[in-house]
């Protein structure tokens, strides 16, 4: 929606009268040229609507009188092609696109269960002897922290496949874009009641803006309410992502809390420092340098692979 589409939207909401004018101008126009001059049209235009379409911009100087700025735009306008006033209502959003399968819900419970065994030792030893049957040579063969830059690698792997298999940017680009529309339209009404009060409209018409701004205000709510289905969208990978991660999560505490893991990593700007030290506050050296690896691996992955997650 261009700006001169915006302003005849507003002239004629004004003043259905204008539209009438708006369609004798153009009439003139391609009569003469593209061009229109106040005495071609004074029998059928107001002398203020005249002004009102120069002072809006909708009317431009021209060669020898006026023309119109945006043609495209003005024929869109009054053809009814470019409904300015929709302001992204036509956004198609499928609400059974962002539903969860029975497996995703699975994959979120399962989730859950598995976190608890930060908490219960019971669940943490069992998760962790069962793992170390596959990690457990791989820890023997390689010092511990190339072992956990090998974990790293392997999340940041399925982590940016997982991402880019289950979530749908278009869809994320749609609420995205629906919202952005609302914003938009909220903005225009309050500059049009701006100008309104600046020329000293009547009380009915500011009272009819404000109620438009009223209905914007409401449908942005409603379009807010129906904005879980972008957080679901969001969620949808991240429950599949936990469900792999935590495992190896409760077999990395397992073997530096349980079992026990020598030696001393030397980490940027902390230097040498034990894998169980507190590195970032409470949080432990081999935490912080599993992360590390995690965020630098998955944005190569990205690159490498060409997977982008912006919304489109």
């Amino acid at each position: 929606m261009t700006r001169t589409a915006e302003k005849i939207d507003d002239l004629v909401r004004e003043d259905s009268s204008m539209a009438d004018a708006l369609e004798t101008i153009r009439e003139e126009a391609d009569r003469n040229g593209g061009e229109v001059n106040w005495a071609d049209v004074n029998d059928d235009l107001s002398s203020g609507q005249w002004g009102r379409l120069i002072e809006k911009g909708v009317l431009v100087d021209g060669d020898e009188g006026f023309e119109i700025a945006d043609r495209e735009a003005y024929d869109e306008a009054l053809d009814g092609d470019g409904d300015s006033s929709s302001y992204g209502a036509d956004v198609d959003i499928d609400a059974e696109e962002s539903q969860w399968s029975q497996w995703d819900k699975l994959a979120g419970v399962g989730s859950l269960l598995l976190m608890f065994g930060y908490w219960i030792e019971s669940v943490r030893d069992t998760v962790g002897e069962t793992l170390n049957l596959a990690l457990g040579p791989l820890d023997t063969a390689m010092p511990f922290y190339a072992v956990i830059l090998s974990v790293a690698l392997l999340t940041g792997l399925y982590s940016t496949l997982l991402q880019a298999n289950l979530m749908n940017p278009e869809i994320m680009g749609k609420y995205q874009e629906r919202m952005k529309a609302m914003q938009e339209k909220q903005k225009d009404v309050r500059e049009r009641k701006k100008e309104a009060e600046e020329r000293g409209a009547s009380e009915a018409e500011l009272e009819r803006i404000d109620n438009e701004l009223e209905e914007a205000r409401e449908e942005q709510m409603e379009a807010m309410a129906e904005n879980l289905g972008m957080f679901k969208e969001q969620l949808r990978p991240m429950v599949w992502i936990m469900l792999f991660t935590i495992p190896l999560f409760l077999w990395m505490y397992w073997k530096i809390h349980g079992v026990g893991v020598e030696g001393t990593v030397v980490m940027p700007i902390a230097g040498e420092t034990s894998w169980n030290s507190g590195l970032l506050g409470p949080m432990p050296a081999w935490i912080v340098w599993y992360f590390l690896c995690s965020m630098g691996f998955t944005q190569l992955l990205r690159k490498s692979l060409n997977i982008d997650m912006t919304p489109s």
